[in-house]
């Protein structure tokens, strides 16, 4: 079931080739209301790839959603090649549907060259064997959340996903807006650095904006509070399998004006920082929706 799973997140990654630089991903309903930002982010950054040299790897996308995705329907996606270097390539991408942009979309890519290094240490958390996995919620509690919810929850998905300090989303407490999750594929896919890369895009939008929401006891699976991704910003900075143990660490530093800023820092098991991503979002909690209460 998980290999299957993990296949069918793969081809999704995977574009049609249409033209040179015009590409087609199919679209997935994995729960969501809408198109789940990290399909996007993972599939503007395929087309990206399969128009630059193979020896130069990604180092920064930067992103904005402009409208909510249709998962009924396919996604082209038009890349501009900006610019070839010497040492760096520049692309932008535009994601279309029905006529109309969903999402635009830049990413540089750089060869490979030596430089001084520094990171900051990660967080001292529990190894992911010493995790226990994710609860499902029970019978009852399904039974009040909405079909979209309800799918999204039960569903078997192609990340295992394990929180350090676990929060019930269903009744969730105020903390403060930190938290680190343990992630991975569940299954393992070859040696590509580029597929690794864009499943890591795609896990990316994981948690992120959903750690804006800890200090109001809010979030997304409520019918009362309407969140959506507004940006989205990623730096890659070593490499990294996605199918190994990673560590998200994320802090929201502000919340105001109906958006919250989400910044996560991702490592391996062995502590190397390998990415850095960095979202702002809308967070809205609906007054007609809590007086109809």
């Amino acid at each position: 079931m998980t290999a299957s799973v993990v296949a069918e997140l793969v081809d999704l990654l995977r574009l049609e080739r249409l033209e040179d630089n015009l590409f087609r991903g199919q679209s997935r309903d994995i729960g969501t209301k809408y198109v789940f930002g990290g399909q996007v982010l993972g599939q503007a950054l395929s087309a990206a790839q399969q128009t630059v040299d193979p020896a130069r790897h990604v180092h920064s996308i930067h992103a904005y959603f402009l409208r909510a995705g249709d998962v009924e329907h396919p996604i082209v996606y038009d890349v501009d090649r900006s610019r070839d270097g010497n040492s760096f390539s520049v692309r932008r991408v535009t994601a279309i549907q029905h006529g109309k942009p969903i999402f635009v979309f830049a990413s540089s890519f750089q060869d490979p060259e030596p430089g001084n290094e520094h990171q900051l240490s990660m967080p001292e958390v529990p190894r992911p064997e010493d995790i226990e996995p994710v609860a499902a919620p029970s019978a009852e509690q399904m039974a009040q959340l909405p079909p979209k919810a309800q799918r999204w929850l039960s569903r078997m998905g192609p990340f295992e996903i394990r929180p350090v300090y676990p929060r019930d989303e269903l009744r969730p407490p105020k903390r403060p807006p930190f938290q680190q999750v343990w992630f991975k594929l569940n299954g393992e896919v070859g040696d590509s650095p580029v597929l690794h890369q864009a499943l890591l895009a795609y896990a990316s939008d994981f948690h992120l904006l959903g750690t804006a929401t800890f200090p109001h006891g809010i979030s997304y699976y409520q019918p009362d509070v309407q969140m959506a991704s507004l940006d989205h910003a990623m730096w890659f900075h070593r490499p990294f399998r996605a199918d190994d143990w990673l560590l998200y660490s994320i802090d929201s530093p502000s919340a105001q004006g109906a958006r919250g800023l989400s910044r996560g820092m991702i490592y391996t098991r062995e502590g190397r920082l390998v990415a850095s991503t960095a979202q702002e979002g809308l967070i809205r909690v609906l007054p007609e929706t809590r007086e109809a209460r």
